[in-house]
């Protein structure tokens, strides 16, 4: 498989459930091979994580960190009524974001309203990413949600944290087999993602990666082969809906 060179989707300890600082992360990212790493700590929601201020000096973190390109994002909380669960004023300090249904903050609505749910804050200007959209216990409409992602200029993620003996998601290997089959129908970007609550698990990719060949997936989907495509989408302005 093509080399995955970047790692958008990780936690430091600052999101309370996790145990590096941004340096252990990005020096294992270097190790790792990676080009970019992106450090997306929680928003309210997740118990222990930041309070919004800490998204507003963020530019006193080094672009660059052992070699490595620092993006910085947060993975923003979906909430009950479809909206998110970090102010604007504070998205706006951000990279980009990630969105993804969490249960510690998210009652399940049934496959079509957390689609919807879902959908309504992909439409947000910074939200380029959804986070593992893969567990049966928030499940989702699989045709509904890669359509909405193609219109509104977001990826969809298969998380390798999911797909790990470690996970406690429910169902998800044949959930990416749906989602990744509507992805390559309709040439749906998707990216693969650690998630990684420890600098030990940086830019491993290796169960996503198994899932991905033995789908045979078009690979010029993964958005994470190619740095340049990849901040292309993550930075620039989306594109207007049509």
């Amino acid at each position: 498989m093509k080399k995955i060179l970047a790692d958008v989707h990780t936690h430091t300890l600052a999101s309370g459930h996790a145990y590096g600082t941004i340096r252990e992360m990005a020096q294992a990212a270097a190790e790792q091979g990676l080009k970019i790493l992106g450090i997306t700590e929680h928003a309210p929601g997740i118990p222990g994580t930041v309070n919004p201020f800490y998204f507003c000096n963020l530019k006193v973190v080094p672009r660059t960190l052992y070699g490595v390109q620092i993006l910085h994002g947060s993975e923003i909380n979906v909430l009950d009524d479809g909206s998110l669960s970090l102010e604007q004023k504070w998205i706006d300090k951000l990279d980009y974001a990630i969105v993804g249904i969490h249960t510690p903050c998210y009652d399940n609505a049934g496959p079509k309203q957390n689609t919807k749910n879902l959908i309504q804050c992909m439409k947000n200007e910074k939200v380029r990413l959804i986070s593992h959209p893969d567990d049966d216990r928030t499940p989702l409409d699989y045709p509904e949600l890669v359509q909405a992602a193609k219109t509104y200029h977001v990826a969809l993620e298969v998380n390798n944290s999911s797909l790990s003996s470690k996970g406690s998601r429910q169902n998800c290997a044949e959930n990416y087999r749906t989602m990744l089959r509507y992805c390559q129908e309709l040439r749906v970007p998707v990216i693969v993602n650690s998630d990684a609550h420890d600098p030990s698990a940086v830019g491993r990719f290796s169960q996503a990666e198994q899932l991905l060949e033995r789908l045979d997936f078009d690979l010029s989907l993964v958005l994470n082969t190619d740095p340049d495509a990849l901040l292309t989408f993550l930075l620039e302005e989306k594109p207007p809906v049509l």
